[in-house]
């Protein structure tokens, strides 16, 4: 089948109890028991319940996965990938990744004996002259957030097998409509769920989609140890949203070309950060690897107080943490998403006070223009 059409039919079959196209919401906290050690295959909702098991096998499907897993948050998905690690080893991270991953594993999980380097992943060599005997993870943001530097996932995934380490690609900017890193090589694919695959802003959650019998049985012990498994309104609503997937990716990927080109040409903006624009470095690899660009874009306005007047003159634009919903949302990393990493390693990587991110929507794109264009104007 289509990827549009498993995105409807598969986890989303009608209800076989009453016919219902869309399947009821099991809000409850436990599950009767027909006999004593006899259930219908439920018996806690902090274990398991409906709702979360038909989004699993969504997600495995649509990721080309053998299981499945989905949480609260992006964050407590990457807290149990990171806690399949143990004391001593050592991982690989993608140097301009997403700041909650940096707060979480340099303030947190180095307390618990694990080793970090963060790295341009972009550059096959500089992973390979980062492995150490240790290395049993590489984590890989592609593209980053937010500096939108593309790695290439068939090339790290050989050096990854080459020295017995497990590949991790968060695919949360382009979906598994844009780009499938299992195919390419990688053992674990994460997403925060809040973005794309939900798309409507009305949920927060999280997923690990695994190649692997072991590593999904120790993430399901996790799940359900921690209780970090997601609730039946969360599922339900993500599961909604990845109905239409297939169509709002194409109108996001539509519209984010044009804005990136409309950026690249406005003589206020220093610097587009887009894979889509033929001058990006990574631009080729974009184009063997994925399946579009996305809506993801970072423009650098130069100074923190060019960046302030601009993102307080949108309007239609929203001035808003996440990204990846039907609306356009606009932020300032360095002082949002990315304020919990030090001005010094945010400077490193490319950060800039007047970086902006933007996370085009599916509106008209000749509107989202005109937003942009009259709050450019006002520097």
């Amino acid at each position: 089948m289509g990827f549009a059409t498993d995105a409807i039919h598969v986890g989303q079959e009608p209800d076989p109890a009453t016919g219902a196209i869309v399947a009821p919401i099991y809000q409850t906290s436990t599950y009767v028991q027909e006999e004593l050690g006899k259930n219908k295959g439920y018996d806690y909702a902090r274990t398991n319940h409906p709702n979360r098991k038909a989004l699993e096998r969504t997600m495995a499907k649509l990721e080309g996965g053998s299981a499945a897993y989905v949480f609260t948050s992006g964050m407590a998905a990457i807290d149990s990938l990171f806690r399949l690690l143990r004391p001593g080893d050592h991982a690989i991270i993608s140097e301009a990744v997403y700041g909650g991953v940096i707060r979480l594993t340099t303030q947190f999980l180095v307390q618990w004996g694990l080793e970090f380097s963060f790295v341009d992943t972009s550059s096959p060599e500089l992973v390979e002259r980062s492995i150490r005997k240790n290395t049993r993870m590489i984590y890989v943001e592609t593209p980053t957030n937010p500096t939108m530097r593309v790695t290439n996932i068939a090339a790290i995934a050989r050096i990854s097998s080459a020295h017995n380490a497990t590949l991790s690609v968060d695919n949360t900017f382009l979906s598994p409509y844009l780009q499938s890193p299992i195919a390419l090589g990688a053992q674990i694919v994460v997403h925060s769920m809040t973005k794309y695959l939900n798309g409507h802003s009305d949920s927060v959650g999280g997923a690990l989609i695994l190649t692997r019998a072991a590593d999904a049985e120790k993430i399901y012990f996790l799940q359900r140890s921690t209780g970090a498994g997601l609730a039946p309104m969360d599922c339900f609503l993500i599961s909604r949203g990845i109905k239409t997937l297939a169509v709002r990716m194409a109108q996001h990927d539509a519209n984010g070309r044009v804005v990136a080109r409309y950026l690249e040409e406005h003589p206020r903006v220093k610097t587009v950060l887009y894979p889509g624009l033929p001058d990006h470095p990574q631009h080729e690899i974009a184009l063997r690897q994925q399946r579009g660009f996305g809506a993801m874009i970072s423009f650098d306005v130069v100074t923190q107080e060019n960046a302030r007047t601009m993102l307080n003159h949108v309007k239609l634009c929203s001035l808003a943490e996440s990204l990846g919903g039907v609306e356009t949302l606009i932020s300032h990393p360095a002082t949002m998403t990315h304020a919990s990493v030090p001005k010094e390693m945010r400077e490193r990587i490319g950060i800039t006070d007047g970086l902006i991110r933007i996370s085009v929507g599916i509106e008209n794109v000749e509107d989202l223009i005109a937003d942009l264009d009259q709050a450019l104007s006002k520097m």
